[in-house]
């Protein structure tokens, strides 16, 4: 079967750190979000490859320990269908908040992974996107906050457990971090269907450019 008979059906999760620092570059991430789709369809279409169905679903994460609204998660935004929705979702998000500099960003990958992926299509491709520019706190350092979050796991080999594990299928699954080169960010590079792309700590994700993004996704894809 050649590749312009296969189906891609394609879910992406998109994990923003939406903290103060991220002040300087959140509106270029927010753009970038939007712009996504069409972006990503038209390169995949330049490599002969069909998206059936595309979702995408972002959640925005800040600190648990100090923030009043330290998570936010919406559904899979089914494009082009619920594009507005989606839109109106994403310019919403404001950079605020965030206290120390490691955030709750492990939490947040913890629940994309956990997501209502896809089942249906010839392929499919269940994508994690992660835009931080700082450390992320421990998994349960935050723990005693009344805001988080259940069934958290308990660290970071944990969570490479669920990497690993039932919910995500072994063939679909991607994670692209955009992040700086230091722990946890570093540690993931041996994962599994993993791709990180290091920025200078404390700096943003500036020169993380939606280009580059695309290209690792749809070389990944």
């Amino acid at each position: 079967m050649s590749l312009q008979e296969l189906d891609y059906n394609v879910d992406i999760v998109m994990c923003i750190d939406a903290t103060g620092s991220m002040s300087p570059i959140i509106d270029e991430v927010k753009n970038n979000a939007t712009r996504l789709r069409e972006k990503f369809l038209d390169e995949m279409k330049k490599a002969n490859k069909r998206v059936e169905n595309l979702r995408i679903k972002i959640i925005a994460f800040r600190d648990f320990g100090c923030d009043a609204e330290p998570f936010t998660e919406s559904k899979f935004f089914k494009l082009d269908e619920e594009k507005t929705e989606f839109i109106d979702f994403v310019n919403n998000i404001t950079a605020t908040g965030g206290g120390d500099e490691a955030e709750n960003s492990l939490e947040a990958l913890a629940a994309a992974l956990k997501s209502d992926w896809t089942k249906s299509g010839t392929v499919r491709r269940h994508v994690t996107l992660m835009y931080t520019d700082a450390p992320a706190l421990a998994l349960q350092d935050r723990k005693d906050s009344e805001k988080y979050p259940e069934d958290m796991p308990m660290d970071l080999a944990e969570l490479r457990e669920w990497w690993d594990g039932q919910n995500m299928e072994n063939r679909a699954k991607r994670l692209i971090v955009f992040a700086p080169n230091v722990w946890p960010w570093n540690e993931l590079e041996d994962w599994e269907q993993t791709f990180p792309y290091y920025s200078q700590a404390g700096a943003g994700c500036g020169e993380n450019d939606m280009e580059t993004c695309i290209r690792i996704l749809v070389n990944s894809i």
